[in-house]
């Protein structure tokens, strides 16, 4: 179990980061796709009881619920349940939104046949305090199912380069793409679950440059958006990491139309 505990301060900071920019547009135009491929993995079912963990604007928790499982979408950020409940009420397809800290979840030990996070829990701060929050919420017997960005994949290799660019995390804080590790995330459930897990890559052919991709992260994208914050009154350093950026996906694009992003899916059986 974790010895890392709750920070608000830090919370409520991830909170505006997350509203800032239009992650909204990111989920339409990039990565809807995910979402029904964690759902299919995990094996959700009709009937079934399913929370959907740092859900942003639900693209697993929706796919879920067109299995005809009962969910609910959980997130920090209100803002994207908004925009995610506008997303399947024109669906005409019912889910719960309820505003969650993945490292403090407001439900019930052993609640849910399945609980589920694509892209999301990742992004919580304090790795061992969410994954037990995953493991505490899930059944005995239950499935717990992520999908999170690699190190190594093009989204890992973005916050790599950023990371000169913005302040060191607080202590205790870990770099979301760790979870992309397999060794990492085996250490995180230890021996509460059994896991499998398997790499895939999420093909994008939304830009043309790497410049164009540059732009639209830093119109659309919190963490980008935040980045750039912290650098705004030094020119230089906004002209470098804007040339960072572009050569990134300059390199990903490899003379191609087409990226791919590198995942890893996990999926952990509750002992």
């Amino acid at each position: 179990m974790s010895t890392e505990t709750l920070d608000p301060a830090l919370a409520a900071k991830h909170r505006t980061m997350w509203a800032a920019g239009d992650y909204p547009a990111i989920a339409t135009d990039l990565v809807a796709s995910l979402g029904p491929i964690l759902v299919s993995a995990t094996g959700i079912g009709s009937g079934e009881h399913v929370l959907d963990v740092a859900a942003g604007t639900g693209s697993a928790s929706i796919a879920a619920a067109l299995t005809g499982a009962s969910v609910i979408a959980s997130d920090l950020t209100p803002e994207l349940l908004v925009a995610g409940q506008a997303v399947a009420d024109g669906l005409g397809v019912e889910v719960l939104w309820r505003e969650a800290n993945a490292e403090d979840l407001p439900f019930a030990d052993d609640e849910f046949d399945a609980v589920v996070s694509c892209i999301g829990v990742m992004f919580a701060p304090h790795h061992q305090l969410a994954a037990d929050e995953l493991v505490r919420v899930c059944k005995p017997g239950g499935r717990i199912g992520v999908l999170s960005w690699t190190p190594e994949g093009f989204i890992g290799q973005m916050f790599a380069t950023m990371k000169p660019y913005v302040p060191a995390p607080p202590p205790g804080a870990s770099p979301p793409p760790l979870w992309g590790n397999e060794d990492h995330v085996r250490t995180l459930f230890g021996d509460r679950a059994d896991i499998t897990s398997r790499r895939d890559a999420l093909a994008v052919t939304h830009f043309a440059t790497g410049a164009a991709l540059r732009d639209y992260f830093k119109t659309n994208y919190g963490p980008t958006i935040m980045a750039y914050r912290q650098i705004a009154d030094d020119p230089a350093r906004v002209a470098a990491l804007d040339a960072d950026l572009a050569e990134l996906g300059d390199r990903a694009l490899a003379g191609s139309s087409t990226m791919h992003w590198e995942y890893l899916l996990v999926l952990a059986l509750k002992r």
